[in-house]
C-alpha cells in the first residue's frame, strides 16, 4: 500500500505502425479541442472527412522508420524513465512511493493508470507531465483529462502538479552536459540549433506562456554552455495546417544556414525529454536531408535526455521537492 504516488505523463503514440492504429491515435489526438483550437462545427468535418482518410497511411510510414522491437521510442523511453525514477527514489529512501506512467493519447491511458494507483491505496498523487514548457495543447490538455477523471470519482485523491520545469537547474544541467559530451566526441559545430515543438501564434497571442518559456529555456542552455548569440538559434518545428505558427521555423532555418555557407550544424530538441517521431524522423531524417540538399555538409543530431542518469536525478529532485511541499 502506497499512500503517495507519482505519475509521469507523456503525449502518446499509436499502438502499432499500421494505418488503422495510427488512425485511432490521430482521431483522439486531433479531436482534442486543446490541440486544434477551431470551432468543432468547422474542424470535425475536416478531421473525419479528409485528414483521417488521408494522413494515417503517411504517418504510419513515418512511424515505421523509427519503430523499435520494443515498440514506439516514446513509449520505450517513458517506461524506462519511470522505472529508473522508481529505483533512484528507492535509493533515496522513498521506496514507499508508487511510480507509474501514462499517455495523454493512446495507451496506457491516464484514467486507467489513475484507477490503478487509487486501487493500490494512493491518496496523494503528484502528476508530472513530461513537457518542460507549459502549453495548453500539452500540459493544459493533461490537466483537462485528469480533471475529467476526478469528476467521476466518489472520493478523488489529492492531486499535485509539476506544471513546468523550463529553467529547472537539473534539467538545464542535463541538457548542457549532453551537448558537451557530443562536442567532446564529435567536435564542435558552427551553430547550435535548439528546435522546440511549435504551436499556433494565435495561442500565444491569447496568453499561452509556451513561447516565453521556450526562449527562457534556450537562453538558460546557451548561458550554461557559454555561447554568445551568434552561436545558437531557437526555432520551432512540427507546423500543422496553414495558420501562422511560432517562428522561425526549423527546416527553413536549417536550409537558409546551409545556403549561407554553414558547413556543419548541431541540433538539439530541448522541449522533448524523450526521443520520438518529431525528433527521430522529422529532425534527424527529414531536416538532415533538407540541410544537406541545401548545401550543408555535416548535420549532427544530439539525442534527447532519454535515460541519462543526470536527467533521472533531475526528475527525482523535482518530485521530492514537490512532494515535500
Amino acid at each position: 500500500m502506497s499512500r503517495q504516488a507519482i505519475l509521469l505523463v507523456n503525449l502518446g503514440t499509436p499502438d502499432a505502425t499500421d494505418a488503422p492504429a495510427v488512425k485511432r491515435y490521430l482521431a483522439e489526438f486531433l479531436g482534442d479541442p486543446r490541440v486544434v483550437e477551431l470551432p468543432r462545427i468547422l474542424w470535425l468535418p475536416i478531421l473525419y472527412g479528409i485528414i483521417l482518410n488521408t494522413r494515417p497511411a503517411k504517418s504510419a510510414a513515418k512511424y515505421a522508420t523509427i519503430w523499435t522491437p520494443e515498440g514506439s521510442p516514446l513509449k520505450v523511453h517513458t517506461e524506462r524513465q519511470a522505472k529508473l525514477l522508481r529505483g533512484l527514489l528507492g535509493e533515496r529512501g522513498r521506496k514507499d512511493l508508487a511510480i507509474d506512467w501514462a499517455m495523454r493519447y493512446g495507451n496506457p491511458a491516464i484514467p486507467a493508470v489513475l484507477d490503478r494507483l487509487v486501487d493500490s491505496g494512493a491518496e496523494d498523487i503528484l502528476i508530472l507531465p513530461l513537457y518542460p514548457q507549459w502549453a495548453g495543447s500539452t500540459t493544459g490538455s493533461t490537466q483537462d483529462a485528469v480533471a475529467a477523471w476526478q469528476r467521476r470519482q466518489k472520493r478523488p485523491p489529492a492531486i499535485r502538479w509539476i506544471e513546468d520545469f523550463h529553467t529547472d537547474p537539473g534539467y538545464i544541467g542535463a541538457l548542457a552536459a549532453s551537448v558537451r559530451e557530443h562536442w567532446q566526441a564529435y567536435g564542435h559545430g558552427e551553430k547550435l540549433v535548439m528546435s522546440f515543438h511549435g504551436i499556433p501564434q494565435r495561442s500565444v497571442d491569447r496568453g499561452d506562456p509556451y513561447a516565453r518559456q521556450c526562449h527562457a529555456t534556450a537562453q538558460a542552455l546557451a548561458a550554461a554552455l557559454g555561447l554568445d548569440p551568434r552561436q545558437w538559434v531557437a526555432t520551432f518545428q512540427s507546423r500543422f495546417g496553414a495558420a501562422k505558427w511560432l517562428q522561425p521555423y526549423t527546416q527553413p532555418t536549417l536550409e537558409e544556414l546551409a545556403r549561407s555557407g554553414l558547413a556543419r550544424v548541431d541540433v538539439i530538441c530541448p522541449g522533448f525529454p524523450a526521443d520520438c517521431l518529431e525528433t527521430l524522423e522529422e529532425i534527424s531524417l527529414e531536416c538532415r536531408a533538407a540541410f544537406v540538399a541545401a548545401g550543408g555538409r555535416e548535420f549532427h543530431y544530439i539525442p534527447c535526455l532519454n535515460e541519462r542518469p543526470d536527467w533521472i536525478a533531475a526528475l527525482a529532485d523535482l518530485c521530492l521537492a514537490h512532494l515535500g511541499g
